[in-house]
């Protein structure tokens, strides 16, 4: 069973083709520019069972067509890794595509975790920041949680990878911070890396801090502009760069 904040039908966005996207309830992060404050609480959402599950998915298989599929998102999917990993199991038995969107923060054993990956076709990972002050700073966590995933993701496991990182102004735009962030991205192999985005910095889940009661430590901080984002991608020469 799965806690489930949210299902998203004929996504778009994440992951290839049209997928159903299951939201899972949990995470640890505390990402300053974070959208979904209401993911947080473990204990919140809704209790779902993996025939359930499985079966909605199973539903929407005649619109996925070659390349579409699942994808569990969150939150952050890997607190739940070990419920996880029989729901992926079946969908990859019933000829679905499976994805996980993660920041690479896990509680579960390496063993959970290279076994999650054997039935996941694509993980989307966030990368929050190359440096481990700035990664501290951005998401109040250390960054050896994200060290130790991508140490299994690449040498334990065969899943496609996208890469992304969101771009703030005045904290994560700053033109050595893109050349390091690019140094990052060639650390995985790139014959498995398919995509590599950089997102601008939106204020869309303001409005969620304030109906919780939240302060938005970004609350003075300007949206990120596309002229702006272009300018950084020319900084980086990379194919899998979007």
């Amino acid at each position: 069973m799965l806690k489930i904040h949210s299902i998203e039908t004929m996504g778009a966005l994440d992951g290839p083709g049209l997928r159903i996207i299951f939201f899972l309830q949990g995470c640890p992060l505390r990402c300053l520019y974070c959208h979904n404050p209401d993911t947080w609480q473990l204990d919140k959402g809704t209790l779902i069972d993996d025939e359930a599950i499985v079966g909605k998915a199973l539903r929407y298989k005649p619109y996925f067509k070659n390349n579409g599929g699942v994808t569990f998102s969150g939150g952050e999917p890997l607190l739940q890794a070990k419920e996880l990993v029989d729901i992926l199991k079946t969908l990859k038995a019933n000829g679905l595509h499976t994805a996980i969107d993660t920041s690479g923060y896990f509680n579960a054993s390496e063993d959970i975790i290279v076994e999650l990956l054997q039935y996941t076709d694509l993980v989307i990972l966030d990368i929050k920041h190359e440096n481990a002050g700035m990664y501290k700073m951005i998401t109040g966590h250390s960054i050896e949680k994200y060290l130790h995933f991508k140490e299994i993701l690449i040498k334990k496991a065969q899943s496609k990878v996208w890469l992304k990182h969101v771009v703030v102004p005045g904290l994560t735009d700053n033109q050595q911070h893109i050349k390091d962030l690019e140094k990052e991205v060639r650390t995985f192999p790139l014959e498995r890396v398919e995509k590599f985005e950089l997102l601008p910095y939106h204020t869309l889940g303001k409005s969620k801090y304030e109906a919780l009661g939240i302060d938005y430590s970004l609350s003075d901080t300007p949206e990120m502009s596309i002229e702006d984002i272009n300018s950084l991608k020319k900084l980086i020469k990379l194919d899998c760069l979007i």
